[in-house]
């Protein structure tokens, strides 16, 4: 008798709070270890005894739950098992051990290309993916003005599906998974791909979904900055296992700490060479500036040997995991032993409002990391934007910064 180790259940309980339920869940994969790509080499691989597999652990004993209505934020970096996850969500992999009961009808936008056939027609595709969604010919008839409203795809639909754009693709599939009026919504990072215009309209419809609490969202994403502006509920997931399920600010705020220790050089303490002493960061300006105010930084430390070295300074977003500007002073290269001092002085063009943390290292002439300044040390800046008398103004997800000047004083 074949045991069962996980299962996957769907049912529709309308007074049931909990839409999604995930117990214990573990899911692997086997690897191929041999790479023999002909009959010959097979065989000899197995005389060699090194033909098989080898396990991989993706997701590990996981549990949580999601309540109706509830806008759900998983972040991790890449490889964690995010993707995996929602793909068990969505009934495409099933689980290895553990059980997951999801309660309503689920809707997913996971991969570009999943349910569509290029050699058929948009209109053809739409009736395709509708089908496999679990809707019946006149269910997708009452919905298809709308989907094609929605993808702005109304002059195209008669041509085969391989002569669009990428975009235009992307447009239409995610039309057609909001536009399925299902009671949970699956998406696997729909703002990183499609145009400026497609993911405007994209923040448009998580604004207004975010207030229907008959809805519930699964969002896999990479930016914090949206995981604070429309989830209530957060998972921070590493190596497959779930470290945080809580706040969106707590899961943010620990994703982007995360990412910036593994940002820093990947340099340990003890690899740093005892060539630098005495490194330190002064923040000279305010801690909260705007954009006509000048950052002003100095960088200190001590040349023990007789080499070159520069600084390189780096402006790294806290909120959302990434690096803003990389400057450096290797125009001015500080010449052989002795103290070292290195104004930077970078006025910002265009600011969002964002929280800095400034990290410096020193470096040979050829780029080598002598030495870096601990983040837990670091003076942090706070940037608020202005008030715009233009209200049309346009600001951006990113902060632009001129190279500004550098002054190198050699004690």
């Amino acid at each position: 008798m074949k045991r069962i180790l996980g299962t996957r259940t769907e049912i529709n309980d309308p007074n049931d709070e909990i839409t999604i339920k995930v117990e214990n869940l573990s899911k692997s994969f086997k690897l191929p270890t041999d790479r023999s790509s002909s009959l010959k080499g097979s065989i000899f691989s197995t005389i060699r005894g090194d033909r098989g597999f080898k396990k991989q652990k993706v997701l590990k004993n996981i549990s949580f739950e999601v309540k109706r209505g509830e806008f759900l934020g998983i972040v991790g970096r890449n490889g964690s098992g995010k993707s995996t996850l929602l793909k068990i969500l969505a009934g495409i992999y099933y689980p290895e051990k553990g059980k997951v009961t999801i309660n309503g009808n689920l809707i997913p936008f996971i991969e570009l290309g999943v349910g569509f056939n290029p050699d058929l027609t948009g209109r053809e595709n739409v009736y395709l993916n509708g089908a496999l969604l679990g809707f019946s010919n006149q269910e997708v008839d009452n919905m298809y003005d709308e989907i094609v409203k929605f993808a702005e795809l109304e002059n195209f639909m008669d041509q085969k599906l391989k002569n669009f754009s990428s975009g235009m693709q992307v447009r239409l599939a995610f039309s057609i998974a909001i536009k399925a009026k299902g009671d949970i919504l699956v998406l696997d990072e729909v703002l990183a791909v499609g145009d400026e215009a497609f993911q405007n309209k994209c923040n448009q419809f998580f604004s207004k979904i975010k207030k229907d609490k008959t809805k519930t969202v699964v969002l896999v994403t990479h930016s914090m900055e949206n995981v604070r502006k429309y989830c209530n509920h957060a998972i921070l997931i590493r190596d497959g296992i779930i470290k945080i399920d809580g706040s969106p600010e707590d899961v943010a705020n620990s994703y982007s700490l995360e990412n910036s220790e593994r940002y820093t050089h990947n340099i340990n303490r003890e690899d740093q060479s005892d060539i630098i002493d005495n490194l330190g960061i002064k923040l000279l300006s305010h801690k909260q500036i705007n954009q006509n105010d000048l950052v002003t930084i100095e960088v200190s430390y001590n040349v023990t040997d007789d080499i070159d070295t520069y600084v390189g300074l780096t402006f790294w977003d806290i909120n959302r995991g990434q690096s803003l500007i990389n400057s450096n002073s290797k125009q001015k290269a500080c010449k052989g032993k002795g103290k070292k001092k290195i104004i930077f002085k970078i006025k910002p063009s265009e600011i969002n409002d964002s929280n800095i943390r400034i990290n410096a290292s020193v470096r040979t002439k050829d780029g080598e990391i002598l030495s870096y300044y601990p983040d837990e040390k670091s003076p942090t800046i706070v940037f608020r934007r202005n008030d715009y008398q233009d209200m049309n103004h346009k600001t951006t997800d990113s902060i632009l910064f001129q190279r500004g000047e550098c002054d190198v004083v050699e004690e």
